[in-house]
């Protein structure tokens, strides 16, 4: 009589039963032991991929190395669980080539880690972590720890990384009680964070290239707690979609920063900026600004308190552009509602916004006088530097006639 061997159901004899299969060099040991709908990924190698994937992506693994072995050093399983800790060898031998590189007779040797949930004694999904830094030393791709070239390889970063700190910003400067600004590049944007619980908010959000400034200030100063937006520009939503948390606007901005970022009512291929600020312009849009639609959470309105601030409605650069107004210190963090810089991006007294950029000039007037009437002990713009002696007065000129 003949003794049939029953397919293994615990999660963690089935996960052994795979790992030795791929051991022996059984490419498609996947076939077998995934569950037809399952899905698995290797992190930072595959995304999510199907099992016939998964047997195609280790057919490749033994057309690169084909000598490469798997050995399992660690596996545990608790109830429809299993990890298990592994090490695979092999020699980078070609024919195939292995994540763009071409076989240059490396050795590799690795470890890493799965983790699978098994139901019906097959798999349903695997998550696979490899080291990713490991195997690039190993074949070559990167400099070997420690080495000299390491050491060169770091410096070159830490330059790179010093002047991208000068054009995205600093370390959060200091410029009221709770209130911090970055300032970065392109076009002098300023990003304020205000003490909000045990964290910040972030008052407009800058360009694009701020995002890892930014995020690096708002976790030195307790984290991100949401997003406040001054209007919905592509400069001062540029951040927003990167950094994870709940962004709020004036009703009346919902649907610019949901949309375009201000191009529905700016003039086609911004007509109207002069050579060569226009095809300047044009190219920060797109590179550098901005980040793209971000959703909106909620809406804030005139009067409404936003960690110790009030929200001052100042329409015309934008519909819904508001400013931040603290009476107890006359602090006024008024987004762009006036420009204390040219198109070069040097320092000019305040001014209205290019007109271009404004949905409705004459109102950009009426609202920067409603913020002149408020008498701002400083005013800090959306760009450039703030406005300090007597504000109310240089702003009322820069309102004009």
């Amino acid at each position: 009589m003949t003794t049939q061997t029953e397919a293994p159901t615990d999660s963690a004899d089935v996960l052994r039963a795979y790992f030795e299969e791929l051991g022996r060099g059984v490419t498609d040991a996947a076939l077998r032991h995934y569950a037809p709908s399952a899905r698995a990924c290797i992190h930072g190698v595959t995304g999510s991929i199907s099992r016939e994937e998964g047997a195609a992506y280790f057919a490749s693994i033994a057309a690169a190395f084909p000598d490469w072995r798997l050995e399992i050093l660690d596996l545990v399983g608790e109830d429809n669980r299993a990890a298990v800790r592994w090490r695979m060898r092999g020699t980078f031998a070609g024919p195939g080539s292995f994540q763009g590189f071409e076989p240059n007779g490396a050795r590799v040797d690795i470890e890493g880690m799965d983790m699978a949930w098994v139901a019906d004694g097959q798999i349903t999904r695997l998550e696979a972590y490899t080291d990713g830094a490991t195997i690039a030393r190993q074949l070559g791709a990167l400099p070997a720890q420690g080495s000299t070239a390491e050491q060169r390889l770091a410096k070159a970063f830490n330059v790179r990384t010093r002047l991208v700190r000068r054009l995205a910003g600093g370390a959060p400067e200091p410029v009221a009680d709770g209130v911090w600004r970055v300032q970065g590049q392109p076009g002098r944007c300023n990003v304020y964070f205000v003490a909000d619980g045990d964290g910040v908010l972030m008052f407009d959000a800058g360009a694009r290239t701020m995002t890892n400034a930014v995020a690096a200030a708002a976790a030195s100063l307790g984290g991100l707690t949401r997003i406040v937006l001054g209007h919905a520009h592509t400069d001062h939503r540029g951040t927003a979609p990167a950094l994870g948390v709940d962004v709020y606007c004036h009703p009346d901005e919902v649907l610019d920063a949901e949309g375009s970022g201000g191009f529905r009512y700016w003039p086609a291929g911004l007509a109207g900026l002069a050579f060569p600020h226009r095809q300047v312009h044009r190219l920060l849009h797109a590179r550098a600004w901005d980040g793209g639609p971000v959703k909106i959470a909620g809406t804030l309105s005139e009067g409404d308190d936003v960690a110790g601030f009030q929200v001052v409605h100042l329409p015309g650069h934008a519909p819904g552009l508001i400013a931040l107004w603290r009476p107890s210190d006359r602090l006024a963090l008024t987004s762009d509602a006036f420009y204390t810089l040219d198109q070069w991006a040097r320092d000019t007294p305040p001014h209205l916004p290019f007109p271009i950029y404004n949905l409705d000039t004459e109102q950009t007037r009426a609202s920067l006088r409603k913020l002149a009437a408020l008498e701002p002990a400083i005013a800090w713009p959306g760009h450039a530097e703030p406005v300090r002696g007597d504000v109310r007065a240089q702003l009322e000129r820069a309102a004009g006639g």
